[in-house]
């Protein structure tokens, strides 16, 4: 897997694997250690939120060192096949501690536990509890039977949970953004991918759940919040559609910034640009993938659109909103893919010169309409060729957007320090790109700055605050 840059934070690889930790507090707690390590997209970190949430009610405390843990959770990723084998080792150092603490009880959470849970709990026998992601809310009862000796499985998948009642737990967080589940699921079948499979049907929150939360976050310090869903242009509550609930966010103060991840190109309308254009404190940043820039591949795929489709609405976001920053996702390799073809996705980065992309070789996962349809018939080293091409093509495509903003002023959210000095902020500009700046003391956390942008690397925009 290749990400240029690794800024952006819908996938973050330098989050995978993170522990989280909280500030206990002893006088609700049970005395017992949770421990949960999380890998995947932003949604896999929400969800760890969800369950820390729900079991410190229950008086559980966190810990970084999962050799002290009581409990330790990993909540995982069926995406790619590396993200399992990754998760898979990690399971195998898990079980080195559990031999020496054989009261510790180990599970996994998320889109794995639902897909391989035979493997876990019959074949490889590495875990005790073994639960999906609608099931969180069963967890407290589910440590209690592997308590007495058994061990325990729900990965039933819901039509209702949205988890709208529970207010997530904020895990190592800058106290500055924060992310806002606003749907669970996905009802779009794209051949190459077992979400639909692992995280169930499409079902939106209620918008006045997610005002809520995105109001509590404001007046508790947060100045960012991103809206998160599978495919957030589909969200639908009764009469409320997605371009509806941005503004209500919107709304809640023009100091609190808006994002949103992912959109699809099929169901992103002129409704949804024009409430970005209309709004401030919208950010204009969208990320669309494209995945192949081929249209019988991307019949293939089960995309339901076609390449002029996609330019399409690239063309209305440069229209309505032309400042706007896009970044997508690219699978090279995909079943039966010409080098043609491959050139096809070339020139649509070349229509298109995203800012950021994150870039795959295709991985044939178990279970998807691929797997049992198409013969993945093309070898891993023109894959990994033809992967390698398009790495290539996106940096020269971010460096130059990048070098379209130096010599330009920038509204940057005060994230937290740089993370090569201690002397230099860190923030993003409206278009998702890393600013870094010299530290004003006039100015902190959590504050918007505007900084001149003076140059950049191929990553980084690199300025100072201008009054």
């Amino acid at each position: 897997m290749f990400e240029i840059p690794t800024n952006t934070k819908q996938h973050d690889e330098t989050r995978q694997g993170e522990a989280l930790l909280l500030e206990n507090d002893p006088k609700k707690s049970n005395g017992r250690k949770l421990y949960i390590e999380s890998y995947g997209c932003q949604m896999n970190f929400s969800d760890s939120e969800i369950v820390a949430s729900i079991l410190l009610d229950k008086g559980f405390e966190t810990t970084r060192d999962y050799k002290e843990a009581d409990v330790v959770f990993i909540n995982t990723c069926s995406i790619r096949e590396n993200a399992e084998q990754r998760v898979r080792n990690r399971l195998k150092e898990f079980e080195s501690a559990k031999a020496k603490n054989p009261g510790m009880v180990v599970g996994v959470l998320g889109c794995m536990a639902e897909r391989l849970k035979s493997k876990f709990l019959e074949e490889e026998r590495l875990v005790d509890v073994v639960v999906g992601p609608d099931a969180y809310r069963d967890l407290p009862n589910l440590i209690e039977k592997v308590d007495e000796g058994s061990r325990a499985v729900n990965v039933l998948l819901s039509r209702e949970e949205t988890y709208a009642d529970i207010s997530p737990v904020r895990l190592n967080t800058n106290g500055v953004t924060a992310f806002i589940s606003i749907m669970r699921g996905c009802d779009n079948m794209c051949s190459f991918c077992v979400v639909p499979f692992t995280r169930g049907r499409e079902r939106s929150r209620d918008p006045q759940s997610i005002v809520k939360e995105a109001t509590d976050l404001f007046k508790a310090g947060y100045r960012e919040v991103t809206l998160l869903g599978q495919n957030v242009d589909s969200y639908k509550y009764e009469t409320v559609n997605f371009a509806n609930l941005l503004e209500q966010v919107a709304q809640v103060s023009p100091l609190l910034r808006v994002r949103f991840s992912t959109s699809h190109p099929k169901d992103i309308t002129d409704e949804v640009l024009h409430t970005m254009a209309r709004y401030e404190n919208i950010c204009k940043y969208i990320h669309l993938p494209v995945q192949s820039g081929n249209s019988r591949i991307l019949k293939l795929m089960n995309r339901t659109y076609d390449r002029a489709w996609y330019m399409d609405r690239v063309d209305a976001i440069r229209r309505i909103i032309p400042e706007c920053g896009i970044s997508t996702d690219v699978i090279t390799g995909f079943c039966s893919e010409t080098e043609e073809e491959h050139q096809d996705t070339l020139s649509m980065m070349d229509y298109v010169r995203y800012d950021f992309a994150y870039m795959f070789a295709y991985s044939e996962r178990p279970g998807t309409l691929a797997a049992k349809r198409y013969t993945d018939d093309i070898p891993e080293e023109v894959k990994k060729r033809r992967l390698t091409e398009v790495v290539d093509r996106q940096r020269e495509h971010s460096l130059q957007r990048l070098q379209t903003y130096v010599g330009k002023a920038h509204k940057v959210l005060i994230e937290g320090l740089s993370k090569r000095s201690d002397n230099d902020y860190c923030g993003r500009n409206d278009q998702n790109s890393m600013v870094v700046f010299p530290k004003d003391e006039r100015y902190h956390v959590g504050d918007y700055v505007t900084v001149y942008a003076e140059k950049c690397t191929s990553a980084t925009l690199i300025g100072k605050i201008i009054d």
